[in-house]
Parts: C-alpha cells; sequence; structure tokens
C-alpha cells in the first residue's frame, strides 16, 4: 500500500489535535511552535498509531523526527524502566538530534528517559545510564552493536525500531550492522524506515525485515525545501576566499553559516583564514573528538560561534535555528549530497539561503545538481566594491548610534569636553576631529576599500551568454570560410571573432624548454580568469615563451593573470608585440631539402626542389675473406642491372645467369660476410679489431690414410651414395 502525497497536504485549517495525541504532547508542540503537521507529519502519524510497520520517503527537513517519535511517544509505557524503543542512526549528531528531538516531545511525560549511544562517548558514562534504565535508546550501529555484544543492552522489551536516514547509513556502509541488529530484535516489534531517497538495497531491506509495510512517499515539485533560496557563483577572477569575504559581509539577514568543503585539512585552513579576517568561526571535521564537536554546536546554538567550516560529516547532525547560509565551498561530489548539505538550513518553515561555488570545470555538476532537484539555480555576481564600501558604511553609522544610546549623558559629556579641549589647543574643528577618530576606528576594516586589484571590476561584470547549441549545421551555413584576417592595431595583434568580438594575442613567459603544454595553458587561464574555455583560441608553443589569443581582457584580470603558474612559472602575461607568435616566426623542422609550393597549386603530394632518384641497392659481393669488403659510398658500382619488365627473370636474383653468380668456396670454409653494425666505414673500424676466432673452430684436418680404413668398413648410406 502507498500513498503519495502532492505538497501541501495539510491545510491550514489541520492541527496536531486531530492526529489524536495526548495532551502531554500536545502541550510540548504548543512549546515548540509547531501548529499544523507537515505533509510527512500527517500521513505517517495514523499508521504508527495503528502499530503497523512503516516505509516513509520525503526530501531532508520536512520533519521526519516528528513523524515517528510522537506516535511512538504516544505509545510508550513510562514505567517499564526497559528500553521499548531503539532508532538507528548514521552519524553521532544525529543521534543527539533525535535524543534531543525526544526530550522536547516527551517534556511533559513523567519517569521518561532517552538515552544517546555513539562513538567517542566514554563506554563507562553509556554503562552506568544503560544500568539506570532508558526507554528510548538512540545509537549509531557500531556503538549499538557494541553493547549487544556486551550484554549491556537487552532488547528482549524492545516494541518499535526506526531506521532513520536509511540511505546514508547505505552510503557509509553500514547496512550490514543494521541487518544484523535487526537479527537480534524480536521479531514481532514494530519496524519504521525513514529516507530521503529508496535505492534497491534499501528495498530490499525492507521487504526482509518490514511486515506488511504501509508505504509512504511525499511526493514533491522538487527535492529541496521551496524556502531555501538557491544561487551559484562561478568562480573567476577572484580567489575564492575573497570571494566568500565579499559575500558574507553583504548577505542581508545573516545570522550564521555553516560552509562545506570537501577535506578535513581544508575545514581547519578555511577557518583560520576566515579567523585572521575577524570572523568567529571554528572548524568541524571527523579527527575532533565528540566532546569537542559537541562544544562547537552548542557555541553555534548559543551564538558564540557565526560559521562553522565543516565536512559532510555534519550534513546530516545539525539542526541549529540560527543557520541562515550553507555556502558549499566546494562543490560536493553528488546530487544527492548537495541535497542534504543545504538541507541544514530552511527547516521547520524557516527560511533559507544557499550559494554553491562553481569552477568552469565543475559546470557539469552544477547542471546535474539542477537535473536532479528539478530547478534551476540562480546565478550571481560577486557584491560591487561599491557595495561592500556601502554595508561598511551602514554598519559603522548603526555601531555609532548604538553607542551614543547606551552612553548616559555623564560619559557623553565627559568625551565632549575632550574634543573641544583638544580642539581650543590645535586651533581644529570638530568634524576633523570626529573624522579622525572615525578613521582610527575603522582602521582594522577600512571603509574605504582598495581602488584595484582582487577583480572586483572582474568579478562583477556581466557574465557571458551560454555557447550557442550545437547542432547540424543548415544548408546556408558554410564551415569552409577562412578566418579573417588580423588587424594589427599598435603593438597587440586583434582579431574579431565570429560574434565581432575582439582576440588579443598575449605572450606568456613559458615554452616548450620548460615542459608547458596547451592543455595546461588552457586550464590555468580558463580556472583561475574565470575564461570559458571556447574563448580561448589558437596557442603557439616556442622555446622559451608561448602566445595565446584571447578576448581583451581589463587591467585587474591581466594583473592577476601574471602570478597564476604553469609548470611552477608565473606567467607574466602581456600583450603581445607585432611578429610575436607569428607562424612564420617560428624554427621548422629540416626535411633534407627546401619544400615548395607545389601544395599550394594543388598538386596530389609536396616536391622537394633537390629531389633525386632513389639510390639502387648495392650488391652483396661473396669474394673470399682476405678481400676488403666494399665501403658503403662505393656500394653504388655494384647495382644490379636494370631489365625490361618483359625480359625480367622470375626469380628474384640479381644475376642473370648462373655463369654471373658468384662461386661459392664451402670446402674450403668461405662463407658470405655478415652486414656490419658500425654503418658509414665499417671496413675501416672492422679493420681495427682484432679477428674474431670463428665459432666453432674447424678441426685439423685428418690424412686420407688414415681415414681409409673406417670408409672401407662403413656401410654405404643413401646420402652418400647421392654424393658419390
Amino acid at each position: 500500500m502507498t500513498e503519495q502525497l502532492d505538497t501541501p497536504a495539510v491545510t491550514p485549517g489541520d492541527s496536531f489535535a486531530a492526529l489524536n495525541l495526548s495532551a502531554p504532547l500536545l502541550t510540548a508542540l504548543a512549546d515548540v511552535g509547531y501548529e499544523t503537521p507537515s505533509p510527512i507529519q500527517a500521513a505517517c502519524i495514523p499508521h504508527l498509531l495503528a502499530g503497523s510497520d512503516l516505509l516513509g520517503e520525503a526530501q531532508t527537513g520536512t520533519g521526519k523526527t516528528a513523524a515517528f517519535a510522537l506516535p511512538l511517544l504516544e505509545r510508550l509505557d513510562a514505567s517499564n524502566k526497559k528500553p521499548q524503543i531503539l532508532v538507528l542512526t548514521p552519524t553521532r549528531e544525529l543521534a543527539i538530534q533525535v535524543a534531543e528531538a525526544f526530550q522536547r516531545y516527551a517534556k511533559y511525560l513523567r519517569d521518561f528517559h532517552v538515552l544517546p549511544l555513539y562513538g567517542g562517548q566514554s563506554m563507562i558514562v553509556q554503562l552506568r545510564q544503560l544500568q539506570r534504565g532508558a526507554q528510548v535508546i538512540v545509537g549509531t550501529p557500531g556503538r549499538v552493536m557494541d553493547h549487544l555484544e556486551r550484554g549491556s543492552l537487552k532488547l528482549d522489551g524492545l516494541q518499535a525500531l526506526v531506521l532513520d536516514e536509511a540511505d546514508e547509513m547505505l552510503r557509509m556502509g553500514f547496512i550490514d550492522d543494521v541487518e544484523w541488529i535487526l537479527d537480534h530484535t524480536p521479531p514481532e516489534r514494530q519496524t519504521a524506515l525513514f529516507s530521503a531517497t529508496m535505492p534497491d538495497p534499501i528495498r530490499r531491506v525492507a521487504r526482509k525485515h518490514l511486515r506488511d509495510p504501509q508505504e509512504v512517499k511525499i511526493k514533491a515539485a522538487t527535492t529541496t525545501v521551496a524556502t531555501i533560496r538557491q544561487r551559484y557563483w562561478p568562480v573567476r577572477g577572484v580567489h575564492k576566499l575573497d570571494a566568500l569575504t565579499r559575500i558574507l559581509e553583504v548577505e542581508e539577514e545573516f545570522d550564521a553559516a555553516l560552509i562545506f568543503v570537501r577535506t578535513k585539512t581544508a575545514t581547519t585552513e578555511l577557518a583560520d583564514k576566515l579567523e585572521a579576517r575577524g570572523y568567529s568561526v571554528a572548524a568541524l571535521n571527523g579527527d575532533m573528538n565528540q566532546a569537542l564537536r559537541e562544544r562547537v554546536i552548542e557555541q553555534l546554538k548559543s551564538g558564540s560561534l557565526d560559521i562553522v567550516v565543516a565536512t559532510d560529516v555534519a550534513a546530516r547532525g545539525i539542526d541549529v535555528a540560527r543557520v541562515s547560509h550553507v555556502i558549499n565551498y566546494d562543490i560536493p561530489y553528488d546530487t544527492e549530497a548537495y541535497v542534504h548539505r543545504i538541507g541544514r538550513t530552511g527547516r521547520a518553515g524557516r527560511q533559507g539561503t544557499a550559494i554553491l561555488f562553481v569552477a568552469p570545470r565543475e559546470t557539469g555538476m552544477l547542471r546535474a545538481i539542477e537535473r536532479a532537484t528539478r530547478q534551476p539555480i540562480e546565478q550571481i555576481a560577486l557584491p560591487s566594491k561599491e557595495a561592500v564600501a556601502d554595508k561598511r558604511i551602514n554598519q559603522f553609522k548603526q555601531q555609532i548610534a548604538e553607542a551614543i544610546e547606551s552612553l548616559s549623558d555623564e560619559q557623553l559629556g565627559f568625551f565632549g569636553e575632550i574634543v573641544d579641549q583638544l580642539a581650543a589647543e590645535k586651533s581644529l574643528d570638530t568634524g576633523e576631529i570626529a573624522g579622525a577618530l572615525a578613521y582610527l576606528l575603522q582602521r582594522e576594516r577600512p571603509l574605504q576599500l582598495e581602488e584595484s586589484g582582487r577583480g572586483w571590476d572582474v568579478a562583477t561584470a556581466p557574465v557571458s551568454s551560454a555557447p550557442p547549441e550545437r547542432g547540424r549545421p543548415t544548408q546556408g551555413d558554410d564551415f569552409r570560410n577562412e578566418r579573417p584576417r588580423r588587424e594589427p592595431r599598435g603593438d597587440a595583434p586583434r582579431q574579431r571573432d565570429s560574434a565581432g568580438n575582439v582576440v588579443v594575442r598575449y605572450r606568456i613567459e613559458v615554452g616548450r624548454r620548460h615542459g608547458a603544454m596547451p592543455k595546461e595553458i588552457v586550464g590555468a587561464i580558463a580556472n583561475e580568469g574565470g575564461i570559458e574555455g571556447r574563448l580561448i583560441g589558437q596557442i603557439n608553443l616556442f622555446d622559451d615563451y608561448s602566445t595565446v589569443e584571447l578576448p581583451e581582457l581589463s587591467p585587474e584580470l591581466l594583473n592577476y593573470l601574471k602570478s597564476t603558474r604553469v609548470c611552477q612559472l608565473p606567467l607574466n602575461i602581456r600583450p603581445a608585440l607585432a611578429g610575436e607568435g607569428d607562424r612564420d616566426s617560428r624554427p621548422r623542422p629540416s626535411f633534407g631539402g627546401d619544400r615548395d609550393r607545389s601544395r599550394e597549386r594543388g598538386d596530389e603530394r609536396p616536391r622537394f626542389r633537390d629531389d633525386r632518384p632513389p639510390r639502387a641497392p648495392a650488391e652483396r659481393s661473396f669474394s673470399r675473406p682476405s678481400e676488403e669488403a666494399p665501403r658503403r659510398d662505393d656500394r653504388a658500382s655494384f647495382s644490379k642491372p636494370a631489365f625490361p619488365s618483359s625480359e625480367r627473370p622470375r626469380e628474384r636474383s640479381p644475376w642473370q645467369t648462373d655463369e654471373q653468380r658468384p662461386k661459392r668456396n664451402w670446402d674450403q670454409g668461405d662463407a658470405p660476410p655478415k652486414r656490419s653494425s658500425f654503418g658509414e666505414g665499417s671496413a675501416r673500424k672492422r679493420r681495427q679489431l682484432p679477428p674474431r676466432p670463428r665459432n666453432p673452430p674447424h678441426p685439423p684436418a685428418r690424412p686420407a690414410a688414415a681415414l681409409a680404413p673406417a670408409r672401407a668398413a662403413r656401410p654405404p648410406c643413401s646420402h652418400r651414395a647421392l654424393q658419390a
């Protein structure tokens, strides 16, 4: 049985009271601020109250925790101290979050206890709490298995088991541990499985361990919450750290942010750099012990921290109301990780913002994310210099106004007298003194930004239009037109592309001698300068430098690209001078003769002016070893005679008759001379070497008289008869 609900499935008039929940739970929900159930809650709570197994699928941030916690608490026996509910979660953070949710919902239930079990926490503390008794156990699969093997966790009285974020447990490799735990629970238990996605392995587990489950699938237009505004910035021309700080400065309604990176090392490095720029930030990764990770989350909740730089280990476990922004500093490896990352904001109906940094080589992943979420992601440009300055000035004014309101009249009078005394002593105006004080106050965070650098103009410039769609050429298209000739203007050779844009040739100080390759040059310019690969034109490699044709670059971007490195060398890019990079200026390899222009005249193949007829193969001479072999230069005289094609002998022999064939004196040990590997002048070199002994050496000749008796006694054989 499957229920599919189109969002929204709950009308504004519905409430939790219509779901037959008890008064203590309704009072706790009112304290939390919940008024109406979400679609997943309205669909799942009746089935779980009836005791049925459940298979629930809904996107993250839709209230799945309350969907299974409220009905299971309704059926809980608070007088029984044995574990009655077991919830398995993939991460420690999610285990803590679910345990806190159970505690909030059971606020008015007497003698209720919930215990989170996860790795990193002291085993002694967990054993002591298990001995005291807890009705609800929330834990990770590994630590729950440890307690089951120890015998410290007894599940003989278990009534319900919940698998929360089952797809994440599958991705992290916990699915075998989950099945082992399911095999060690009572078969009559109630089982509920919740997941944001439902891959085939999860369905196999459901078919094996769930008994006639009720399947609830919340059908939504997108896989992300509608309250999250998604935007992306194409990385180009500015370092990502500078771009991040500019975005954080001008973002409206900014309260707290989660910044996601790919590696543990990147969390600490980025946190240190942001802290050096004045932000209250901390790192969160898997190398931190559990106590330190819990402290970071508590500081984020209390307001002591405004930014947490984390890896995906925290993507499923953080539920902090203050988080207004999720910034993907590094694009995730898959679309599912992106959905769970941005699900940390915009929860429970709150508004949130998700920003994604996309490098040119990561555009394919951006399109995959848009297809997976079934909604486009808005492209943004970085805040301009004026916008950042205006934001700082407004904050500075607000800071002064708040200081005036907080100070008493006596304090203001005291400092006012100091200003008046200074004005009288130095003959200054009070406005000049106020300006100097404002300068001292804003010195660490200047209100006047630098005039150039950091790609202010490049990053805020309009983004070029998308490349034209590829398709078959129409009948009127002509792709054989020659490239338009360059229009030299001054020192920088220029031309125009098919769209009419100016293309300039630039020189970079890396070449063949440094090991540079065109693909490395294209990658460096595209990634660091934010220039699309299709806009990068011809690249000519020389020994000490190279030239590349690019759209006309602004001075800021040109200055930024000078420090970009290829083969460990800075590009030092500059406009090429007239003649630099021309094809005729490149050295050409020698082919043994000057090539004429026969190809341009339409000949089939290029010819050489000093072509010579091919040399005839030299004739081998099998003379006596004492005679000197002919040199390579003299072998032309031994060339075989030419015969008409009609009189050419059939056999492949350079001699016409047997009389012309050289006689081989095999009886005296003659053998054809071997071809030398010395090359030209081999005979001269062979004379300089000592004579090589024959291998094997011939045995000494025996007198004929000594051989006569043996030959007479030997019977005749066929081959000797043939010789006779």
